[in-house]
C-alpha cells in the first residue's frame, strides 16, 4: 500500500508514474433509496474527502431505507487511506487485493499468509478470485494488453496456452488470454452501523485489448417473454461499469431488505464472477475437444511437433484445474455458505462449477494417459522401422562380407597373369558362399532353435547313458 501498486512493478516507476498512481481515482458512489438508485462518480481524492467529512453521508435527505456502496476501480494509495482511515478497515482488505500470486518464492518479503477459519470468520471482507477468457485476434494483441496491466496498480497477469513471460515470442497457437482477476468487498460491521448499510467493492481495471470470448456471458436474467419488454443487458465496457449497471437495477424489496441482508449488494458482483468461471469451463471443453481430435486424426498428430505438443497443452490444464478448484471452493464456503443470505440462491451453480471442473480434471487425466499411450505406440513403430532398416544393413553386409573375403584371398597372389587359368574358380567359390552367407542371415533364428533342440537331445541321451 505504501509504494502505491505491487512491490515487483515499483522498482520499475518513475517517480512521476509513482505520484499519478498514487493519487489515481475512479469511484462510483451507489446511494440505495427505497426507490430509486443515484449514482455519483468521483474522479479526486478532494472530491471523496469533501464527500466523506461532509454531511452528504451524515444526515441524507432520502429516506431511511438506503445503504452506500463505494465501487472503486484499481484502488490507489490515496483511496485506501482515505476510505480504510475513514470506515476503520482492516488493512488486509486492501493488501490482499493488490497481488495475483498462486504461490511464493521463498525470499518474498509480499508473502499473504492465509489465516485460521476460526480468525477470517468474524472478518468483514472477501477477497474472490476468479479468471475472465478473452479473445486476441494475434499475439502482437496478447501482448499489447500484457502491457496494459502494467499499467494498473494492482497485479494482474495473463496466461494462455501455457504462462506468458516476457521472452515469449510464439506466433502459432491460439490466441486467447486467461486474465488473473480479484474482486473484493467489505461491509460495515453490525456493531458499527446505524441505519446505513456501507460497503466497498474493488474492482480490477478493463483491459482496452480483445475482447471477451464469444462475446462475453449472457444476461444476468431469464429472457422476456414475447409480450414483455426486452431483457436488460449490461454494457459489457468494463467490470466496474457492468457492476454499476446491475446493481443499479436492485428493486424495491431487495434494497427494503439491506439492512437485515447487507451482504445482498454482493449477489450481483458474484453472479458475474460465477459467469466468467463458466466461460472459462466452455473453453476448456472446447480446447479439449480440439486436443482429442488431434491425437484420433493422424494427419493432426503428426502436424509439427506432433504429440509432444499435445501433451504439453495438457500439462498446463491438468495443473491449473486444482487451482481453479480451490478458488471456487473457497468463494462456496467462505463467502456464499458463509454469508448465506441472499447470496445462497448462487450456492448451487458454484457447485455446479465445482463438478464441472472435477469432470475436466478427470477427463485430463485420462486424456494424458491416452496421449502417452499413443506416443508409446507410435515410438514402437518409429522402433521397429529403425530395425527393418537395420536389417536392410545386415542383408547388404551379408552380401559384400564374402565377396571381400573371396575376392581378398585369391588376391594374394602377387603375379595378377596367373590368374587368367584360375579367375573362374573365384566365382564358383563365390557366389555358393554369399548364397550361404544370405541362407545364414537369413535363418539364423531357426537355425538357432534347431541348434538348440539339438543340443538338449544329445544332453538326454548323455544323461541316460550315465
Amino acid at each position: 500500500m505504501r509504494v502505491t501498486t505491487s512491490p515487483p512493478l515499483w522498482r520499475y516507476l518513475s517517480p512521476a508514474e509513482r505520484k499519478e498512481r498514487a493519487s489515481r481515482v475512479k469511484i462510483a458512489l451507489l446511494v440505495f433509496t427505497e426507490y430509486a438508485t443515484e449514482r455519483f462518480d468521483i474522479g479526486t481524492i478532494e472530491d471523496l474527502e469533501l464527500l466523506l467529512h461532509g454531511d452528504a453521508l451524515k444526515s441524507p435527505s432520502w429516506d431511511d431505507e438506503f445503504a452506500h456502496l463505494f465501487v472503486v476501480e484499481d484502488p490507489s494509495t490515496a483511496v485506501i487511506e482515505t476510505l480504510g482511515g475513514h470506515f476503520d478497515i482492516d488493512p488486509m482488505f486492501f493488501r490482499g487485493h493488490i497481488s495475483d500470486y498462486i504461490w511464493y518464492n521463498i525470499r518474498d518479503p509480499w508473502i499473504e499468509l492465509p489465516s485460521l477459519d476460526v480468525v477470517s470468520r468474524d472478518q468483514s471482507h472477501h477477497s474472490i478470485r476468479y479468471r475472465q477468457t478473452r479473445f486476441f485476434r494475434s499475439f502482437q494483441s496478447l501482448k499489447k494488453a500484457r502491457d496494459e496491466l502494467n499499467l494498473f496498480n494492482v497485479l494482474r497477469r495473463i496466461d494462455k496456452e501455457g504462462n506468458m513471460g516476457p521472452e515469449d515470442d510464439s506466433t502459432t497457437g491460439t490466441p486467447i488470454g486467461i486474465v488473473r482477476s480479484k474482486m473484493s468487498c467489505w461491509i460495515q460491521p453490525q456493531s458499527q452501523q446505524s441505519h446505513t448499510v456501507t460497503g466497498i467493492l474493488l474492482m480490477d481495471p478493463p483491459i482496452i485489448e480483445g475482447h471477451p470470448i464469444w462475446g462475453g456471458y449472457n444476461s444476468l436474467v431469464p429472457c422476456p417473454s414475447i409480450h414483455s419488454s426486452p431483457s436488460p443487458r449490461g454494457p459489457h465496457q468494463s467490470l466496474f461499469e457492468e457492476t454499476n449497471y446491475w446493481l443499479g437495477r436492485l428493486t424495491t424489496l431487495e434494497v427494503r431488505s439491506l439492512s437485515q441482508d447487507p451482504w445482498l449488494l454482493l449477489q450481483k458482483p458474484l453472479s458475474i464472477v460465477c459467469s466468467e468461471w463458466i466461460l472459462l469451463i466452455k473453453y476448456a471443453n472446447t480446447r479439449f475437444s480440439q486436443l482429442e481430435w488431434e491425437v484420433e486424426d493422424p494427419q493432426l498428430r503428426h502436424h509439427r511437433d506432433g504429440l509432444a505438443v499435445t501433451i504439453s497443452k495438457l500439462h498446463t490444464w491438468r495443473r491449473r484445474f486444482p487451482i481453479y478448484k480451490a478458488m471456487v471452493s473457497e468463494t462456496l464456503e467462505k463467502v456464499v455458505r458463509r454469508r448465506g443470505g441472499s447470496l445462497q440462491v448462487l450456492e448451487n451453480d458454484f457447485v455446479i462449477l465445482l463438478a464441472e471442473l472435477d469432470t475436466l480434471h478427470e477427463r485430463a487425466e485420462k486424456m494424458m494417459s491416452v496421449v502417452t499411450a499413443v506416443l508409446s505406440i507410435e515410438e514402437s513403430q518409429k522402433a521397429l522401422q529403425q530395425n527393418r532398416s537395420l536389417g536392410r544393413l545386415t542383408w547388404l553386409a551379408a552380401l559384400f562380407v564374402p565377396l571381400s573375403f573371396i575376392s581378398s584371398f585369391f588376391s594374394m597372389n602377387d603375379d595378377v597373369t596367373k590368374l587368367h587359368d584360375t579367375f573362374w574358380i573365384y566365382f564358383v567359390v563365390a557366389i555358393p558362399m554369399t548364397l550361404l552367407a544370405l541362407l545364414l542371415t537369413r535363418y539364423s533364428r531357426n537355425l538357432g532353435v534347431v541348434f538348440y533342440a539339438i543340443a538338449r537331445r544329445a544332453k538326454g541321451l548323455s544323461e541316460r547313458v550315465l
